[in-house]
């Protein structure tokens, strides 16, 4: 039975379904970058404020690089399932928050009107790191980008998530239409504070007046947001398929979910509290401690799974090497940590490692390696900038770095192999080639995007990591010799 608004009466009665009138749900969001994130995360908290009758705030979901998407949500008109896969059993849940999903070039246009209307209150966005254009060590707009030069060129049809806000603000300011608030839900580091320099930027370069206009009117709260979520895989589609449930693009993702909002909209928004969301002026160390608690663990994992043949992140949770390495990070962040008021930061890290160990993601490590040039200043070198301004050593943070080298070189030996970064080419050519020693250590920490000018020339740290590059290559148990493809 295929999932969609005539067959909602139908579905299992295990499955929880919106009992709501979705026809009378009015669109006030629009969400950019719809994936899996935003579906386990900010839709599933819109839908709790539906359910309680606030009909006020249906969500238009846009996919920015493709059409894929909205290939598979539109005959669903819109709906999906929510699978929480947890130690006690799964629950289902039918989600109905996405009114309409967009996607591709073809619908530009139609995003752009939409985005230029007045009962557009709130454009949100997961486009992940390198969406917004930002250098990696400086925060700067990257204004050399292919994209960003091509929406600069033609900036009435946008292609970048940046050209789209500016160009939908210009119309709305020429028409005394008040702006709408600019949402990041990424994991970035004051990820409102960065989505307000890239839009200013973007803006200042077509017009100056406008840059003014955005920065006096719109607001960019920041958010932290936390729950992990798998890439959907057939696995998924099978297990709904075998509860009579046809769902082309199900959403997997785990119990644990947390959003910390900055309250600070322009034209109102919904009641999140009520799906469990709450609103805090302590974002900044909301945020410090979930990306380098969680998200840095996270990808010294996944560097560490992919180097010791672990394929998922509970399989390398159980790597007695790798969990040995991860305690050993965790220390060495909360030394430095600042937790927010009330919270036990050492409970938040034994929680983590719970939330790891769970085996029904099957959160490939893989997938968290991705990036992993975007990934690194926000997740690891911040601490160890902290812990050099205090004169510290850091051997787990600094073979964190050097795992993720031996990554970068390991993926270059590989026949055919691509590096999912969008630095890819670059890091690759600096590895191909030369011999896997002190070389490749300096020519990765030459890659000034990544690690500024700072890093590489402090002494102690660049001794740590070639240390744990040493120790990497030597200890048994940890290959990186390339990976062996038919």
């Amino acid at each position: 039975m295929q999932l969609c608004n005539q067959n909602l009466n139908q579905l299992p009665a295990t499955v929880q379904r919106p009992h709501y009138e979705r026809s009378k749900v009015a669109p006030a969001i629009v969400h950019l970058g719809v994936g899996a994130f935003h579906r386990a995360h900010q839709a599933m908290y819109t839908e709790a404020v539906l359910a309680s009758g606030d009909l006020a705030w249906g969500i238009v979901g846009a996919g920015i690089v493709s059409s894929n998407m909205k290939a598979a949500l539109q005959p669903q008109d819109g709906l999906y399932t929510l699978a929480t896969m947890g130690p006690a059993g799964n629950q289902l849940q039918v989600i109905g928050a996405i009114l309409e999903v967009l996607g591709g070039e073809d619908d530009d246009g139609q995003l752009l009107d939409i985005m230029r209307a007045p009962s557009t209150r709130i454009v949100s966005l997961t486009v992940t790191e390198k969406g917004y254009y930002l250098d990696p060590a400086s925060g700067k707009l990257q204004l050399q980008a292919p994209a960003i030069q091509a929406d600069l060129a033609t900036p009435t049809t946008p292609r970048t998530i940046l050209g789209l806000i500016v160009q939908a603000l210009k119309h709305r300011k020429a028409n005394n239409i008040a702006p709408f608030t600019v949402l990041s839900c990424d994991n970035l580091a004051n990820n409102g504070k960065r989505a307000k320099a890239a839009v200013l930027a973007y803006a200042a370069k077509l017009d100056g007046d406008l840059a003014h206009w955005i920065e006096a009117n719109a607001t960019f709260p920041c958010t932290m947001v936390d729950r992990i979520t798998p890439a959907t895989t057939d696995a998924e589609r099978s297990y709904l398929a075998a509860l009579g449930l046809d769902d082309a693009w199900p959403v997997v993702t785990e119990e644990f979910v947390q959003w910390v909002i900055e309250d600070d909209f322009t034209l109102g928004r919904p009641d999140w509290t009520i799906g469990g969301a709450f609103f805090s002026d302590e974002i900044e160390t909301w945020e410090a401690m979930k990306l380098r608690c969680l998200n840095g663990a996270h990808s010294t994992l996944a560097y560490m799974g992919q180097l010791c043949g672990q394929e998922t992140v509970d399989a390398a949770m159980a790597t007695p090497l790798i969990a040995k390495l991860l305690d050993a990070l965790w220390a060495e962040v909360l030394e430095v940590l600042h937790a927010p008021k009330g919270v036990d930061a050492n409970a938040y890290v034994d929680s983590l490692k719970q939330r790891f160990r769970n085996p029904s993601l099957k959160h490939r490590t893989q997938q968290i390696a991705m990036d992993g040039s975007q990934k690194l200043p926000v997740r690891l070198l911040g601490t160890l900038r902290d812990r050099i301004a205090r004169g510290l050593r850091s051997p787990a943070l600094t073979t964190a770095v050097a795992a993720w080298m031996h990554y970068v070189v390991k993926t270059a030996a590989t026949p055919e192999a691509t590096l999912n970064d969008p630095m890819s080419a670059e890091l690759l050519a600096l590895v191909r080639g030369e011999t896997v020693d002190a070389r490749i250590v300096d020519r990765l920490l030459s890659v000034e995007k990544i690690f500024g000018t700072d890093l590489p020339r402090d002494t102690l740290f660049r001794a740590e990591v070639l240390a744990g590059f040493a120790w990497l290559a030597d200890e048994p148990g940890v290959s990186t010799a390339p990976a062996v493809r038919p």
